[in-house]
């Protein structure tokens, strides 16, 4: 069964940082495009970055460009989502997915499998 952990949430300030990480099983990890999500009531889930299993293609949008990285480790098959000067409105629940044609597709329609979330709260 494949399956996607994320862990790394919880309440943080504003301008804080947390480090999320997507621990992947059940399948071959180094073959997948991760990509990282969030969420909040009555939206959509939107991408925040994905990264293809080259490490050649990295996608963030202007709303976090700058203050989040992403990174992935084969040999742990883990994708870590360094979130720094976190804002208020980065808060929700945070997914990442797999993307089995292996490449960064920033759109929730593209992804095969889910982890069950993250709870991000950027409050002060």
């Amino acid at each position: 069964q494949v399956t996607l952990v994320e862990s790394g949430g919880g309440l943080v300030q504003p301008g804080g940082s947390l480090r999320l990480s997507c621990l992947g099983t059940g399948f071959t990890f180094d073959y997948y495009g991760i990509g990282w999500f969030r969420q909040v009531p009555g939206k959509d889930r939107e991408a925040v970055s994905c990264i293809s299993n080259t490490l050649i293609a990295a996608y963030y949008p202007e709303s976090v460009k700058g203050r989040f990285t992403i990174s992935r480790d084969n040999a742990k098959k883990t994708v870590i989502l360094q979130m720094n000067n976190l804002k208020p409105e980065d808060t929700g629940v945070y997914y990442c997915g797999a993307d089995l044609t292996g490449l960064c597709r920033p759109e929730a329609s593209a992804m095969d499998t889910w982890g069950e979330g993250t709870l991000v709260n950027v409050s002060s």
